[in-house]
């Protein structure tokens, strides 16, 4: 058993002992996640308590879910990504907005098409054995069959979305919605079909847009060729890509290069084949590059097609879609790329035209999908042409849309100023099927939302739809207004457009954000949400991105299981700093279940004593006791006058934290809502105020009920400011403490956030208490240093600083003695201090612990001897260390700074070692 599980389990030993017997009021004993989470989500999706009232009766708040692939697993990524939504969502509704959560899934149409090739290959099939028909409707029924896995793991987090809802990127209408989309961008010339360079994939057949290739520092070599000159002699080629060679067009050399400048126009021989090739000069070349002088292929790089366009250069395609050399490419004709590339190197070898090789590392593409190397590859595709657009979109940040953190935006602008035309088309089956169909009979191109009956030009009926599909980013980027019904108006889409917030990754700005403010302005006319939060990544403790292969990743699902759904986001909530990365580990979630377990034991502690059959039950307490007992149905009213020092403490401290919790979630802060809240719970309700009532519980009369009127309003209010971030652990315990309050639903969810108590904010009063916890904590850090038995009474001498100090101190002589277990305690500002005796100065009071008879002075003594001989060898080898001019010149500035401060530290700790030494002598 860990410490916390034993401190807590004492805990629970200690509240059972408080109060009568466990009934049907009381939480049971230990917290059950399981069960409490299941029970909660099924009654909110039963009781649709997240769908919202129309009309809103709140100022409107708006989140879309980011769609997951359907073919997804919830990784720690999404749990982050649904934390922060479920986060600002329960927030907004305590706040009296009238909030839509639209959850959805996203067809993934190379994903999802992959999944189910996968299937048929293990059954000895291919999609082109079914047909394409059966092959969509194969994914359909897979799409049903485990569509519901994304679901349940949404709910596993918790998430307040509004399933009624729900979307699917291939509904119908959102399927609607794009074709909508399609033929308006078509017929304002936004989307042209063409033939373009573009990255191919050669496994999952299909063209891929830009933003869709992951790149990879790879190692490889760079070979120098030389390529015969027509009138004699040789130029030096040098290329990463030998087996393109039989489908060069040209070879371009720098217009100031003096090595070329007698060769520009003239003709080189392409070596194998013996094709004439013009040398041509532009000033893209870069002269520094192996020889200066450049073999452009158009169909095989996109830097050179950009060449052959300007020059008008022949395109000779050599590698087919499937990676292999095509009947162009003469002796080398059916080969794997790979393998073509061993027999032109080998070819040119024996031909004397090989001049040598040196290792290159460069950035390879990958297709995202799947991981295979991109081709670039010329095909006919269709594009958006997208600059007009995106000129909008870049005003409008931040005009309209601010994006967090502000760091971001430089991103945002650099991509839409140096945008490209976006390729739509993918070559798969699953998703949308591109809206276009060509007249057999006449070639007419016809571009129409519904299948047309019959050409329009020839009036022919023989129809051939495009077998392209788009891709499924564009039926995403209408993700914030599809959703809401466009192209439909009014309903939704006028009360809840634009949203309120777009929580996401940064890795799909490009994508996904950028594109959505694209769609957004040119059809609503206004950005598709009014703010962006992007957020970090989740790494692993040591800071290093988490993947199967290193075997570090943090399964949510898996935490959750063990440790809670509560748990799990209140450690992800605590580690969101704007702009930092998140480095998560296993122990930091079993931490924060601690931290659930600390509220539960502190609830069933309130509960037990707020129904406590020896006195009369909340609601009929306070008659007849002037305003300082229970006050009817409300018994939270006129808690200002209540009188004592802990309870006007607790009071201001909650009303602090009221305020502090609003202000750093609207400020995407996260982190600080988090700890400000574990703060004032664990360091200041449980382990403080907890403990100052009990006498006041025990004593009976009208200190208990007062004591019961601050806790159940603390208590109360506490769970609301939890309940954003850790829904279920609040959610039970405040349905148990519904029964104690009037008005008040027992469902949390439904609760406004509490009102402020201006009366309670009492900064003397919190600064008196603070006093007395510095100088109990002072007491309590002596016992510990030395050892002392906790139930060892101590004489304590107390010189308070001044008479105001010395008059708080009298008036809480009691609450010193109780909380520091003192035998005796003597307050005076002359008084002489005992010796020997352990020293310490708390809120500038001075205080004094006898240890005469306490410790064994001599035993103590040479620990501390061998304490300080420790810590005065560690300070002297790291003064060495800085003594050394080497060392602080040429070692990392991080470095010698943390050994500054360490030297810094063992400095304190060896004064304060002496003065404590000093103390225990006679």
């Amino acid at each position: 058993m860990s410490k916390e599980e034993r401190k807590e389990a004492a805990e629970e030993a200690a509240f059972s002992g408080q109060g009568p017997e466990e009934s049907e009021n009381f939480l049971p004993r230990g917290y059950s996640p399981r069960e409490v989470e299941a029970r909660w989500r099924e009654r909110w999706e039963r009781n649709r308590t997240f769908t919202p009232v129309a009309p809103a009766e709140g100022e409107p708040f708006s989140i879309v879910i980011p769609p997951p692939n359907v073919t997804g697993n919830l990784h720690i990524g999404h749990a982050f990504n649904l934390t922060v939504q479920d986060l600002l969502c329960r927030h907004a509704r305590q706040m009296g907005r009238t909030v839509l959560w639209v959850p959805g899934e996203d067809h993934a149409g190379i994903a999802t098409q992959n999944v189910v090739e996968r299937r048929l290959a293990a059954e000895g099939k291919s999609r082109h054995d079914l047909g394409r028909e059966a092959f969509i409707a194969r994914v359909w029924r897979w799409k049903e069959e485990y569509g519901e896995n994304i679901r349940a793991q949404i709910k596993a987090m918790g998430a307040s979305v509004d399933w009624s809802r729900e979307r699917f990127t291939m509904d119908e209408g959102l399927s609607r919605a794009v074709r909508r989309v399609f033929v308006r961008l078509h017929r304002e010339g936004l989307i042209y079909r063409g033939d373009y360079i573009v990255n191919w994939c050669t496994r999952c057949h299909t063209a891929l847009a830009d933003d869709e290739v992951e790149y990879a520092e790879l190692p490889g070599k760079i070979w120098n060729i030389r390529y015969p000159l027509e009138e004699g002699g040789f130029i030096g080629i040098a290329t990463t890509r030998p087996e393109t060679l039989p489908g060069d067009s040209a070879v371009a050399v720098h217009p100031e290069d003096e090595r070329y400048l007698g060769l520009i126009g003239k003709k080189a021989v392409l070596p194998l084949l013996g094709r004439r090739l013009t040398i041509l000069a532009d000033s893209y070349v870069d002269r520094s590059f192996g020889s200066g002088a450049l073999k452009v292929t158009p169909a095989h790089d996109r830097n050179d097609w950009e060449l052959g366009l300007k020059h008008g250069l022949e395109c000779i395609q050599v590698i087919d879609d499937n990676g292999r050399m095509k009947e162009n490419a003469g002796v080398f004709a059916g080969l794997p790329k790979e393998e073509a590339r061993k027999k032109v190197l080998e070819a040119l070898e024996e031909a004397g035209l090989l001049e040598g090789e040196r290792e290159h590392v460069h950035n390879v593409g990958h297709c995202y999908r799947c991981g295979e190397i991109i081709e670039p590859h010329v095909s006919t595709q269709w594009f958006v042409a997208v600059r007009p657009l995106a000129e909008k979109a870049r005003a409008a940040v931040p005009a309209e849309t601010r994006i967090y953190p502000d760091s971001w935006s430089r991103t945002y602008y650099n991509w839409m100023d140096n945008i490209r035309d976006w390729c739509i088309s993918r070559q798969i089956w699953w998703g949308h099927r591109i809206p276009a169909w060509t007249c057999r009979g006449c070639g007419e191109l016809i571009v129409e939302e519904e299948a047309p009956a019959a050409c329009p030009r020839c009036r022919g009926k023989e129809l051939e739809q495009d077998p392209d599909v788009l891709d499924t980013w564009f039926s995403s980027a209408l993700w914030p207004f599809s959703t809401l019904g466009w192209p439909d108006s009014g309903g939704d889409l006028e009360t809840f457009y634009p949203t309120s917030v777009l929580v996401t990754g940064f890795d799909i700005i490009f994508f996904w954000v950028a594109r959505m403010m694209m769609m957004g302005l040119h059809f609503l006319g206004k950005a598709p949400f009014r703010e962006v939060y992007i957020h970090a990544l989740v790494r692993d403790a040591k800071g290093d991105k988490m993947s199967k292969s290193r075997g570090n990743v943090i399964n949510p699902l898996e935490m959750i299981a063990k440790y809670g759904t509560d748990a799990l986001r209140f450690t992800l909530t605590a580690f969101a700093a704007m702009g930092r990365d998140i480095r998560l580990s296993e122990e930091r979630i079993e931490g924060y279940r601690h931290f659930v377990n600390k509220i539960w034991n502190a609830a069933r502690f309130a509960l037990m004593h707020l129904r406590d059959e020896t006195g009369p039950c909340p609601e009929k307490a306070g008659e007849g006791d002037g305003g300082r007992g229970w006050s009817g149905e409300n018994p939270e009213a006129g808690l200002e006058s209540i009188p004592g020092t802990h309870h006007e403490w607790i009071l201001h401290r909650l009303e602090e934290t009221k305020r502090a919790v609003p202000a750093a979630i609207r400020e995407y802060r996260f982190n600080d809502a988090a700890q400000e809240l574990y703060k004032f719970v664990w360091s200041e309700l449980c382990d403080w105020y907890l403990e100052l009532i009990k006498p006041d519980m025990q004593a009976g009369g009208l200190p208990r009920e007062q004591a019961r009127r601050v806790l159940l309003a603390v208590l109360r209010e506490t769970m609301l400011l939890l309940h954003p971030v850790m829904p279920f652990v609040t959610a039970e315990i405040w349905s148990a403490l519904s029964g104690f309050a009037g008005g008040v639903s027992p469902d949390i969810a439904l609760e406004p956030y509490p009102a402020a108590r201006p009366a309670c904010i009492r900064p003397a009063c919190a600064g008196r208490m603070e006093m007395i916890q510095a100088v109990i904590t002072a007491l309590r850090t002596i016992r510990a240093e030395l050892n002392i038995a906790p139930s060892r009474a101590l004489r304590v001498l107390i010189r308070p600083a001044d008479e105001d100090r010395a008059a708080v101190l009298e008036g809480h002589r009691s609450m010193l003695v109780r909380l520091a277990r003192l035998e005796e305690l003597r307050l005076e500002r002359k008084g002489e201090a005992p010796r020997p005796a352990a020293e310490q100065v708390a809120a500038g009071n001075e205080i004094f612990v006898s240890l005469e008879g306490v410790v064994d002075l001599p035993a103590e003594r040479a620990r501390l001897d061998k304490e300080l001989a420790k810590l005065e060898k560690e300070r002297l080898l790291l003064q060495g260390k800085l003594e050394n001019r080497n060392y602080v010149e040429k070692a990392p500035a991080e470095l010698v700074e943390r050994d500054r401060r360490r030297v810094a530290e063992l400095g304190a700790a060896e004064e304060k070692l002496r003065g404590t030494r000093q103390g225990f002598m006679p």
